[in-house]
């Protein structure tokens, strides 16, 4: 999905696939197979070898191996070596760190160390609540990791935590995580997706931050209505319109040549390129997903008078509701490409 979106607004993309399944995992069945540390760094090293990796954006995403996320950050660091010649800004990586959601990890339990590792490399990364906070408490400590070519090792007293090690129950937790992230772990823009505070079941809030100098917060948030529908690929989706919409704002204020695309400190909250950027992601999100809600409903309308609930025909009625509720980007184009921005940042104290 990621490598669609990218390219339908108007971007050059070459794809590494981490995984090759048949499809999601939504469907409670999959067929095929991740990609290995050592394939990873063959394709890349073919793509070197062509002359293929002068990239402005590398975005990382699903990776469900410590080894294979390994791969990725030299990957990582070898571009952005090569983009140190392009001048201080150089390769911006965005690091969608999928691990989890909703309390549960996804991924093998030694990737969590492994991401850690990484977590100074990046210009931005894209967590989720669960991903960003502390993260499950039987998790055993993990060691950390020293990844090639910069052998630096990167450590953490939390490293057997998630990223932030703070558990995001409130909106001061919510500040002390990305103050955390930007001042331990030196990350230049952080937005944080998919968080829920009690009291407010029907809103989506979504969080983000670009540092200062001094690597204190600028905090905006933008909140939404939740769509009561199950989607998936929502993170692939909003991690591509997050690079494209970024780039777009960061080359319209001149801030590529600056190192890790980073406004001025006397930039607020509220007009940061990131802020900007993350309200037109939201709005095309928004609008794909709700028409994608319309026709999932009038799908399952039509299903559910020809599919049974019971046995077999119960799990075919699970397929065919999973199916339904497939997002449908090619159907929205326009929306995807061009959106009515409805709902805007609002400033948080930091």
């Amino acid at each position: 999905m990621a490598v669609f979106v990218m390219q339908a607004l108007g971007c050059e993309v070459a794809a590494l696939n981490t995984v090759q399944y048949s499809n999601h995992k939504g469907y409670g069945r999959f067929r095929g197979f991740e990609t290995s540390a050592r394939q990873i760094a063959e394709v890349y090293e073919g793509l070197t070898e062509c002359g293929l990796c002068d990239f402005d954006v590398l975005l990382s995403g699903y990776v469900p191996g410590r080894e294979a996320v390994e791969a990725v950050g030299r990957v990582a660091g070898d571009l952005k070596g090569k983009g140190q010649g392009k001048g201080e800004g150089g390769l911006f990586w965005v690091l969608d760190p999928v691990m989890g959601d909703e309390g549960k990890l996804y991924v093998s339990e030694d990737v969590v160390p492994a991401y850690k590792g990484l977590l100074h490399m990046a210009d931005m990364i894209l967590p989720n609540q669960f991903e960003a906070e502390y993260g499950i408490p039987h998790l055993k400590a993990l060691p950390s990791y020293t990844l090639a070519p910069s052998n630096i090792p990167f450590t953490h007293p939390h490293a057997h935590r998630l990223l932030s090690g703070i558990k995001i129950d409130s909106l001061s937790a919510l500040k002390a995580a990305i103050t955390t992230l930007h001042a331990e772990y030196r990350v230049p823009h952080v937005v944080i997706t998919s968080l829920r505070f009690p009291g407010t079941p029907q809103t989506l809030t979504v969080v983000g931050s670009t540092a200062r100098s001094n690597a204190t917060p600028r905090l905006f948030r933008i909140d939404i209505p939740a769509i009561d529908c199950y989607f998936s690929g929502t993170g692939d989706m909003f991690a591509a319109l997050t690079v494209v919409r970024f780039r777009e704002a960061a080359v319209a204020e001149g801030l590529c040549g600056r190192r890790a695309w980073v406004s001025g400190d006397e930039v607020e909250a509220l007009k940061l390129p990131l802020a900007k950027a993350v309200e037109k992601v939201l709005a095309s999100m928004c609008a794909v997903l709700v028409k994608t809600k319309e026709r999932r409903d009038r799908e399952l309308t039509r299903i559910e008078e020809t599919v049974g609930k019971d046995g077999e025909d119960g799990k075919m009625l699970h397929l065919r509701k999973t199916k339904a509720a497939e997002i449908q980007l090619v159907r929205n184009l326009q929306v995807l490409r061009e959106p009515s921005i409805e709902f805007f940042a609002q400033a948080l104290d930091s």
